[in-house]
């Protein structure tokens, strides 16, 4: 049984990285790729800590909303849990709560999003390579050390280089002028509509990899913007 899930697995990995390497294709100078959800397949996790350190404080959250937010930067996350539970979590107090239960206990066992990283690696000395994330630097840049790509990254841009995050342009733009490439001619792989709107704000074509496989045969609009 498990020879045959690690069969079944492999295939979809498989037909994954096809779909996205045709979806990418058409010489793009830059690759943009977010770090949580995309590159890590951690998103659980983060549901798991959101909903921790808020039940520490009495709270109940349905982890749908972490999906539903997906993208944006920890404190935003928890002003749109105050306003949805009528909750008073202080946002700095609770992204440091959240960040350090995440780092204690969570980080060492993140997993790929195996077709996103080999497209990563596949691409290393053919186009420029960036990380652009919400996260903080140290907990995006160990994300990477755990997946083993982090000397495979030109530049990586995180919570603290940028007054502020998505759906705002600002990170991805930083990113493009680090990596002395123009907006137009980047490509952005994200798994959250936060990320697709700061993509297209910034003039950049996008992917969202949660959609490649399913939609692949509609892809234009879903998966992929033009």
């Amino acid at each position: 049984m498990k020879k045959e899930m690690d069969n079944n697995q492999h295939t979809i990995n498989t037909r994954s990285l096809e779909a996205l390497l045709t979806l990418s294709s058409g010489g793009y100078k830059a690759f943009l790729y977010d770090c949580d959800g995309t590159l890590a397949d951690n998103m659980q996790a983060h549901k798991d800590t959101y909903v921790q350190v808020a039940a520490d404080d009495g709270v109940a959250i349905d982890p749908a909303i972490i999906d539903e937010f997906a993208g944006l930067p920890i404190p935003a996350v928890v002003e749109e849990i105050n306003k949805r539970y009528s909750s008073t979590f202080d946002p700095a107090a609770f992204t440091d709560l959240k960040s350090a239960l995440y780092y204690k206990e969570y980080i060492d066992r993140i997993k790929p999003v195996q077709f996103v990283v080999d497209h990563l690696v596949s691409h290393v000395g053919k186009v420029r390579i960036a990380v652009v994330s919400g996260g903080s630097r140290k907990m995006i840049g160990k994300t990477l050390e755990v997946l083993k790509i982090a000397h495979l990254v030109e530049v990586l841009v995180c919570a603290e280089d940028i007054a502020k995050g998505k759906p705002d342009p600002a990170p991805f733009l930083l990113a493009a002028e680090q990596l002395g490439v123009a907006p137009e001619d980047c490509l952005v792989f994200e798994d959250g509509t936060p990320g697709t709107l700061a993509a297209e704000a910034a003039g950049m074509k996008w992917i969202r990899i949660d959609k490649v496989l399913t939609e692949n045969s509609a892809a234009a609009g879903v998966a992929f913007r033009n």
